[in-house]
């Protein structure tokens, strides 16, 4: 039996994956398991950032070890041709935090993505596309591709882009929480009084559910692809 880890940050990013499947929620971190009779699919989310994603990935591993891993969700834009909306099977991750690379196994695609321990702004955005020629911005890959090289695990990473180059947002750095946990009532609340934005956050809405479609269909297709060969 091949079991297969899927790591997320929220359960927004993976809800139209597990739709239907068996869940379970332990401590902090939410389990959705499908099983075939070849193969186990484990999908987990522990929050946002790079612990989080350790423990879920430490999580999964409790119940057995993972034969393959992937690192999916949602990220920024780096570029402005990187449309939101869209989904990305990367080549690579860099870690901002310590400048190591990490490549993907085989079947990826040309973008490559950059780890950091914020969520990135239109400055901090421009200054990672500079320093690493990255297409995309996450908080969590980077952490997921070293523990995965480090038990020799094939490790993919598919991306959904949530919010595009230019998107003027709040800093939602201030409502992540120690654990990870995103509290959108916070961000509710404070959006309520600032009208201006409005129309990036409606837009980063629709956007963000076309790129949880998008890392479905993409991420269903590796796997299709992959049994057949």
């Amino acid at each position: 039996m091949t079991r297969v880890a899927i790591i997320s940050a929220l359960s927004g990013e993976l809800k139209p994956l597990v739709k239907g499947w068996p869940h379970s929620e332990r401590g902090n971190i939410q389990f959705w398991a499908q099983r075939t009779e070849e193969e186990e699919w484990i999908a987990a989310c522990a929050g946002m950032g790079e612990s989080a994603a350790m423990r879920a990935f430490a999580a999964i591993e409790d119940g057995g070890p993972i034969d393959l891993v992937f690192s999916v969700g949602w990220a920024g834009a780096l570029k402005s041709e990187v449309a939101p909306g869209s989904a990305h099977n990367v080549a690579g991750v860099f870690d901002a935090n310590t400048g190591e690379r990490f490549n993907c196994d085989a079947h990826a695609g040309s973008r490559w993505l950059v780890t950091s321990p914020r969520v990135a702004d239109k400055v901090e955005k421009q200054r990672l596309a500079g320093s690493y020629r990255a297409d995309l911005v996450d908080m969590e890959a980077a952490a997921i591709a070293r523990l995965a090289l480090m038990r020799s695990i094939p490790f993919y990473c598919i991306k959904g882009v949530s919010d595009g180059f230019d998107a003027k947002l709040p800093d939602f750095n201030r409502f992540i929480g120690r654990n990870g946990q995103f509290n959108l009532m916070d961000l509710v609340l404070f959006s309520i009084v600032r009208p201006q934005y409005w129309p990036s956050l409606l837009r980063m809405g629709e956007n963000s559910k076309r790129a949880s479609l998008a890392i479905r269909e993409s991420l269903l297709n590796f796997l299709s692809e992959r049994a057949s060969d």
